[in-house]
């Protein structure tokens, strides 16, 4: 006796294809499981017998063995369960095995046979409709599966009975519908920021080109506001961003009652976070907030507080734009396209607080942001000093211009953004801040004066090639907020103050 079904197994947000192979023959009574099941897998055993004794059906006294194919790639999870039930009462002819033949299934049971969610229905609904098949999901998930194609079939049951009174023609279980996000609260607006004008500014610029920040300022001056109030002027997801960003979130199971995500990320770990939390990994590889800030905002509150080893295992993520966590037997790459956002003080003491001075002066400062490296500073376009807020500050009403009216010049730089790389076909690259080197050189080279200014810059600052090319990009965005075809000179100038040589050199005075 013989049964099978295809379900899948999750090779960092890639679904790969596994067939689930019962086999019922005689022999010694054992129920195994083989193909590298790792413990949840192996724990299914018990979950699918007495999920069959409740809808009435006794396992055989026979040998069972359960292979997962292929039986070389790793098995985890517990979505295993439902597919080898499935597979097993087709074995043990209580389904016919036509009516699951053109279905992958994936779902975890409980000893009442309810079927319980499962993290990843998204991603392992269009890894199904890849396989050309539909799937068989808990009920719950089914809003979630719904989006991976609206030709798809898709079973989404609550109960292993509901499943077979509709293989049996005694019920119907009606195709889910796609769940959206509800509207939250609103954001948080730029309206309650009172002064800090520059740095405003510097948050319109990040927002219309996807660049990294870094904020230094005294505690009490705004920083964390102002990071707060960056996701309030960023343009909305597109449909193809929004299952890209809910691919992550489904396969970490953040997928509240299967509504897609429909705003950017913004996660803002605490600086006591480790480097398996931040940029994922752990004995059963998940996304990490790298990851999880996919096409939004990953905040870094107090920055030189995070472990100095865990900072630079941002150096790839923020480079390539994904995330490899590499194990002796498999690889996973998880996408990690995010907008950094750092806050931090100029010093330990907090220097530069109104009234208040550092007790050990400059050697402070430096020895403060020397618990960040060049290199990832490197990353980082845009670095600005934040003052204190005054008293006068705070007493002016309210400033006449809010995210609204902010966005919409953001989202004006980003649609010409958007239409010079696709008329280019550069495939992949939605801001300037993705933009490679190689285009740089045809969309952003300066004009001449423009050109000579960052040649005399970059001697006299000692930039590298990679804050070069992060100079280039920041001016092209300056360039697409005044709508200029070219990148002038004025470009250029505010590109370099944003660089934060000056600052760094005072703080290390």
């Amino acid at each position: 006796m013989y049964g099978q079904i295809a379900t899948v197994a999750f090779v960092g947000i890639e679904a790969k294809p596994v067939e689930v192979q019962v086999r019922i023959s005689g022999g010694q009574h054992v129920f195994a499981i083989v193909g590298l099941p790792d413990k949840a897998v192996a724990e299914s055993r018990e979950r699918v017998r007495n999920a069959l004794h409740a809808v009435g059906l006794g396992l055989p006294f026979k040998h069972i063995t359960v292979n997962l194919a292929p039986a070389d790639l790793p098995k985890e999870g517990s979505h295993f369960d439902l597919p080898v039930a499935l597979a097993l009462m087709v074995a043990m002819g209580a389904v016919s095995p036509d009516a699951i033949e053109g279905f992958a299934a994936i779902g975890e049971l409980a000893l009442d046979a309810s079927i319980r969610p499962v993290p990843g229905a998204l991603p392992a609904a269009i890894g199904a409709n890849a396989m050309g098949k539909g799937l068989i999901c808990p009920g719950a998930c089914g809003p979630e599966a719904a989006w991976a194609d609206e030709d798809m079939t898709i079973l989404a049951a609550p109960h292993l009975l509901s499943l077979v009174n509709h293989f049996a023609g005694l019920q119907t279980l009606a195709r889910p519908k796609p769940n959206v996000e509800e509207d939250a609260a609103p954001l948080p607006d730029l309206r309650d920021v009172k002064g800090q004008e520059s740095a405003k500014r510097v948050l319109e610029v990040a927002a219309a080109g996807g660049h990294n920040l870094l904020m230094i300022g005294a505690p009490g001056s705004g920083k964390s506001m102002l990071a707060a109030r960056l996701p309030s002027i960023l343009p909305p997801l597109t449909p193809e961003e929004m299952l890209e960003v809910s691919m992550v979130h489904s396969l970490a199971g953040e997928l509240l009652g299967g509504r897609i995500a429909t705003r950017r990320p913004f996660r803002a770990p605490h600086h006591s976070a480790s480097m398996a939390a931040l940029v994922g990994g752990g004995s059963k590889p998940r996304p990490g907030e790298v990851s999880l800030a996919h096409l939004g905002v990953l905040f870094l509150d107090e920055l030189p507080e995070f472990l100095p080893n865990v900072l630079d295992a941002l150096r790839q993520p923020l480079e390539i734009g994904e995330t490899v966590i590499a194990r002796a037997n498999h690889r996973i790459a998880y996408p990690s396209r995010i907008q950094l956002v750092a806050a931090m003080n100029p010093c330990k003491c907090g220097n530069g607080s109104p009234g208040q001075a550092c007790r050990r002066g400059q050697r402070c400062a430096a020895d403060y942001m020397g618990r960040i490296s060049g290199p990832l500073l490197d990353r980082i376009d845009l670095q600005i000093e934040v003052p204190a807020v005054s008293a006068a500050d705070l007493v002016l009403p309210p400033p006449a211009e809010g995210s609204a009216e902010v966005r919409q010049r953001v989202c004006a730089a980003r649609e010409r953004q958007l239409a010079r790389y696709s008329a280019l076909r550069a495939r992949g690259v939605r801001t300037n801040a993705e933009c490679s080197g190689a285009l740089l050189e045809e969309v952003a080279m300066p004009d001449a004066a423009g050109l000579d200014l960052l040649r005399q810059a970059s001697e006299r600052l000692g930039l590298s090639a990679r804050g070069f090319h992060r100079t280039l990009r920041v001016a092209r965005t300056l360039a697409d907020l005044d709508a200029a075809d070219k990148v002038a000179r004025v470009h250029v100038a505010e590109a370099l103050s944003y660089r934060g040589e000056t600052l760094r050199r005072q703080l290390a005075a």
